[in-house]
């Protein structure tokens, strides 16, 4: 079984899924969004959740460094919500504070370009978040 890990935003979905034993988190794609017109990404999950045989979400949540939730923490609430009638899979909410500022680190680390960091960011975020909620059940 595996699970599917995803970090959302208002423009992009960041998208990880797991090996099929569930212990290792890889990104496969950035899906483009349009939140406010509510163009969620529904349709190219589905493709996904069949193409990679996914049985479980995590949506990574972002909180406030004083462990409140925000506009984006509550937009995740909301995509977690979208996920679980669409599905009916499990789904949880993984902290992801600074998750993408650390993916941005590995990323200038490695020396690559601002550019090219852009197209990456979401979905190496996705596997960070995925990476952890994985180590974490594996105890």
């Amino acid at each position: 079984m595996r699970v599917m890990g995803l970090d959302v935003g208002s423009k992009t979905i960041g998208v990880a899924v797991s090996d099929a034993l569930g212990w290792t988190a890889q990104g496969i794609e950035t899906i483009k969004i349009d939140e406010e017109n509510e163009k969620f990404g529904m349709e190219r999950i589905r493709e996904l959740v069949k193409q990679y045989d996914v049985k479980e979400f995590v949506v990574g949540f972002p909180k406030n460094m004083n462990n409140t939730v925000g506009p984006r923490g509550e937009a995740s609430q909301r995509y977690a919500t979208l996920l679980e009638q669409e599905f009916g899979f499990p789904v949880t909410l993984w902290d992801e504070r600074l998750t993408t500022m650390a993916a941005e680190r590995v990323l200038i680390e490695a020396d690559v370009r601002r550019k090219d960091r852009k197209k990456v960011i979401d979905k190496m975020a996705a596997s960070m978040i995925l990476q952890g909620y994985l180590d974490r059940k594996s105890f």
